[in-house]
């Protein structure tokens, strides 16, 4: 029975894997097209949107998904109880953007956004039963199914705002853009999946659910707002296309780590909230998931960091470049990501949301402080203080997990160094290229080669552990197709 979870457990990773990177390497070529044809001050304008509808949708998705997930005696009344309480919210979140946008229009100064808020808010509704949908399959590792959907939804809603987009729609194109993919997504899922949404109620089990739920809620809000601040603030004090770089800039790391966080963290929340009871094997588990999280994280990020100019000018063309520095010092930031997130997900897993809340409070605290003195002194300064507030909230995360699990975050730390310390290695090398004399693409092409091969040859060299965990599972994988 074990080996047959074991086996469960690595086929809902893949597949979870394959989710993720399939739509984030659709997405990252549809807005790549986009970005060509498009100009930066569009993207300012649906950046603030997103803003708004991010925020509100961690009232329908947070909070009671989680405790779908992780509550063991969940039953088809409690989904149907959490959709309809969703589906609440989301109409009335919706009335209240609808009457609102036309002073949101007015606040930034940008008349476009009152007709295209009302339509990109739809998805709030939508979200409400596509949320639930996304909790069962999580639940049940079905990750086959959420795969097909968003692979789906992202060719067609991508094929479409890009038609739009060369036909002069401007921002209308990635507001279409937005509208279908959440669309065809919940409609994909409600065929594919066996679970159908009731409007029932059951006030006693959204309770019980919210009893769990609420710390999650309270502190997805925070990371939330938190997160999105900055677009806030950037499109107040200075424009659209400054807040249109700015969200370029920080498009492509978190392309990365979105795509390698939600497939590790959301398979690792189900797994470690089924060994909860047992310590030991928790603490493993944890220490593997960052150790192998970081050591495809790393490296990443810090070629990601010195190619940046080459690939911004290549795929974006220069009109672009000015989100050079801001992709570069978020590289920096986003490279303790998996810290981060593991340490949460061990946290989540054990049930203990009120410490969660209490660390996103205190991080908060933190980064507020610090953004508050960054932005005087300009953007690129805000983003500067991003690198110093990962390091605090590095130091925040894992420090329960000392007493928790006996592992804190000196012992972490030491784990990951020899991995941060190759990467930088072969960054040091990977950016001695760009001096040659050729052009942008050819010192691109040049720069991601070497710094593969580099890091695969430094890592067998050194034997990093997560690297030879993961050459193991290749070479396991490849033996079998042999047979």
């Amino acid at each position: 029975m074990q080996e047959k979870n074991k086996v469960n457990v690595i086929k809902a990773f893949v597949w979870k894997y394959f989710e993720r990177f399939s739509y984030q390497i659709i997405q990252f070529v549809v807005q790549i097209i986009l970005a060509r044809i498009l100009f930066p001050e569009d993207y300012g304008v649906i950046s603030i949107i997103m803003v708004f509808i991010s925020i509100s949708n961690v009232f329908i998705q947070n909070g009671f998904n989680m405790s779908l997930v992780q509550r063991k005696d969940v039953t088809d009344e409690d989904y149907s109880s959490v959709f309809t309480v969703g589906l609440i919210l989301s109409v009335i979140l919706y009335i209240i953007f609808y009457f609102a946008s036309p002073h949101i229009a007015q606040f930034y100064n940008m008349p476009v956004l009152t007709n295209t808020f009302r339509v990109v808010s739809i998805t709030l509704i939508l979200g409400s039963l596509n949320s639930v949908q996304c909790a069962y399959l999580v639940r049940y590792l079905k990750y086959k199914s959420l795969f097909l959907s968003n692979l789906v939804s992202a060719v067609i809603s991508g094929s479409v705002s890009i038609t739009l987009a060369l036909c002069d729609f401007g921002v209308w194109a990635l507001v279409i853009q937005q509208l279908l993919y959440s669309c065809l997504s919940t409609v994909i899922l409600f065929f594919v999946i066996e679970w159908k949404p009731r409007l029932i109620l059951n006030f006693k089990r959204v309770k019980y659910l919210f009893s769990f739920g609420w710390k999650l809620l309270c502190s997805g809000l925070i990371e939330a707002i938190y997160n999105n601040v900055y677009e806030l603030i950037i499109g107040k004090k200075f424009n659209e296309t400054s807040l249109a770089y700015y969200s370029k800039g920080k498009q492509f790391p978190a392309i990365i780590v979105e795509n390698i966080n939600s497939s590790v963290s959301s398979v690792m929340l189900t797994v470690l909230s089924k060994i909860q009871d047992e310590k030991e094997r928790m603490k493993e588990l944890l220490k593997k998931s960052i150790v192998v999280s970081s050591t495809i994280m790393f490296p990443m990020m810090i070629g990601l960091l010195v190619v940046a100019k080459p690939l911004v000018s290549v795929l974006l063309t220069d009109k672009w470049l000015p989100c050079v520095p801001i992709l570069q010092l978020l590289c920096i930031s986003h490279s303790l990501m998996p810290i981060h997130t593991m340490n949460l997900q061990a946290i989540n897993s054990l049930g203990r949301s009120d410490i969660y809340l209490k660390l996103e409070i205190l991080k908060k605290i933190c980064a507020l402080l610090i953004l508050l003195i960054t932005i005087p002194f300009g953007i690129y300064a805000m983003v500067f203080g991003q690198i110093i507030i990962s390091l605090i909230s590095s130091f925040i995360n894992s420090y329960p997990n000392k007493k928790l699990l006996n592992y804190g975050f000196i012992e972490q730390m030491k784990d990951i160094l020899p991995i941060a310390i190759v990467s930088i290695v072969m960054g040091i090398i990977v950016y001695l290229i760009s001096y040659l004399n050729l052009g942008s693409l050819t010192i691109l092409c040049i720069q991601c080669i070497i710094g593969v091969l580099v890091y695969i040859a430094l890592s067998s060299i050194f034997k990093l552990s997560g690297f030879v965990y993961l050459r193991g599972i290749l070479k396991s994988k490849i033996n079998k197709r042999k047979k």
